[in-house]
């Protein structure tokens, strides 16, 4: 596997599906699955029956993770998906978006 295009922390807008157009934040990548997790996207909602450690119980909503395919990284200048692309600047390998040329590694 090559190096991550998409990584945590990372700004990501959604391509496809009923959250098609928000933005969020990447909380966890899943390299294996190929799918992310991202903050306030695709919220999964699971109803919890009361237990020890929850007596109350009630219903819980939680992002589920989705398929890395369905993300694309905000550009740092407008917000709009671009694809990603790998340059050396200064012998360091740094991710780059193709729409603006703008580094996003440091």
């Amino acid at each position: 596997m090559g190096a991550a295009k998409i990584k945590k922390g990372d700004e990501v807008v959604v391509l496809s599906g009923k959250d098609k157009g928000r933005t969020g934040t990447v909380l966890k990548v899943m390299p294996k699955d190929s799918k992310v997790v991202v903050e306030g996207i695709n919220i999964a909602t699971r109803h919890r029956k009361p237990s020890q450690a929850n007596p109350q119980g009630g219903i819980d909503r939680d992002p589920a993770p989705l398929h890395m395919s369905k993300v694309a990284v905000a550009d740092p200048k407008d917000g709009k998906p671009t694809r990603v692309r790998f340059e050396e600047k200064d012998g360091k390998k740094v991710r780059v978006a193709v729409k603006s040329g703008e580094t996003l590694d440091g």
